[in-house]
């Protein structure tokens, strides 16, 4: 007699998976809201000034050169940089350029420092003296410089400088206001020195940094 139980297989049940439906990956991310696109334009702006407000504060300061008091050392309408914190660590020595700014005008003027605080400056025969000793001006170009003969530089009187003013000169002499005009420059007037210019390229180059 068979068993009829043998009839049938033992079976178990299976686990029912449900499977997920996979995400689209081509699916396209949702854009930021406006207001968010808005916040991020105004934190990238507000970093960039804090950086250039930074730099133009405490490392070089943006000048521009107006007028030709300084050919050809420098010519009108060249830009670049000045030196503030090589100003700050090493102070101004004599021939460096320096921008001074003139309080009566609410202008900036590029110059050359000459005299030194505490020093007696004069000019004689277009001769430098500082402290009755001769002293060369080797910055010169030569060739603009006798263009002009005994004409290019007068005489100055013996001036002798306080402790913390400076006498500035323009390297195109004959048409440079400067010290002969508005007397020694105070250390609080001098902003920055050196400049370097970036433009126009074919001028770039630094001067006095």
């Amino acid at each position: 007699m068979n068993d009829n139980s043998s009839l049938y297989e033992d079976t178990e049940e299976l686990p029912v998976i449900k499977e997920e439906p996979e995400d689209d990956k081509n699916e396209e991310p949702t854009p930021n809201p406006i207001w968010k696109e808005v916040l991020l334009f105004v934190r990238d702006v507000a970093v960039c000034m804090a950086l250039v407000l930074l730099f133009s504060n405490y490392i070089a300061r943006p000048v521009q050169v107006l007028g030709s008091s300084m050919y050809p050392t420098l010519q009108d309408q060249e830009f670049g940089f000045s030196n503030l914190i090589g100003m700050r660590m090493d102070g101004i020595r004599r021939f460096d350029i320096v921008i001074i700014y003139v309080d009566p005008k609410e202008k900036y003027l590029v110059k050359r420092a000459v005299g030194l605080p505490g020093e007696t400056i004069s000019y004689t025969g277009g001769q430098l003296y500082v402290n009755g000793e001769p002293v060369e001006e080797n910055f010169f170009d030569e060739e603009y410089r006798s263009s002009f003969g005994t004409a290019f530089m007068e005489d100055v009187a013996p001036i002798t400088l306080g402790e913390d003013e400076y006498f500035c000169l323009g390297d195109n002499r004959p048409h440079s206001t400067d010290s002969r005009v508005y007397g020694p420059f105070r250390a609080d007037q001098i902003r920055s020195k050196g400049v370097l210019v970036l433009f126009p390229f074919s001028e770039m180059g630094i001067h006095t940094w």
